[in-house]
């Protein structure tokens, strides 16, 4: 099978490098698929779930949130705030932000309560978990 290079990169660290045959991302209209020798594309995501599937067959998922992802010569660069790796997960973490989320959603009525951070905050904990309960 046909392969291509994945970098996935935060402002801290590489959270992953390597060889992979596909790559789904979130992109901002929907889920977007990236092959081998894919046209040159650049295009914003969203906090949502990364698969990659690697030479061996094996999967990849990470939790992302809001970047870039850049295609070109079979080269794909995904350039994002967060990027956590399924290992890197902690699921009580993710529950327990989780919690804090839904909290401050149901009590709007809070002076200084910034909405979208709270949703923000929501939706990383949702993805979080739903990938650790993938791999369970």
């Amino acid at each position: 099978m046909k392969t291509f290079t994945l970098d996935v990169i935060t402002p801290e660290q590489t959270v992953f490098e390597g060889i992979v045959t596909s790559l789904t991302v979130p992109a901002t209209d929907g889920s977007l698929g990236v092959l081998a020798n894919h046209a040159a594309l650049l295009t914003p995501i969203e906090i949502g779930d990364v698969r990659a599937t690697l030479e061996d067959g094996s999967e990849l998922h990470m939790m992302v949130s809001d970047g870039f992802l850049e295609v070109e010569n079979n080269h794909a660069h995904l350039l994002v705030e967060i990027g956590e790796r399924e290992d890197q997960i902690d699921e009580e973490r993710a529950r327990k932000a989780e919690e804090r989320a839904r909290k401050r959603l149901e009590d709007r009525r809070s002076e200084g309560l910034d909405v979208l951070r709270a949703e923000s905050a929501l939706r990383r904990a949702l993805v979080r978990l739903k990938i650790r309960r993938h791999g369970k």
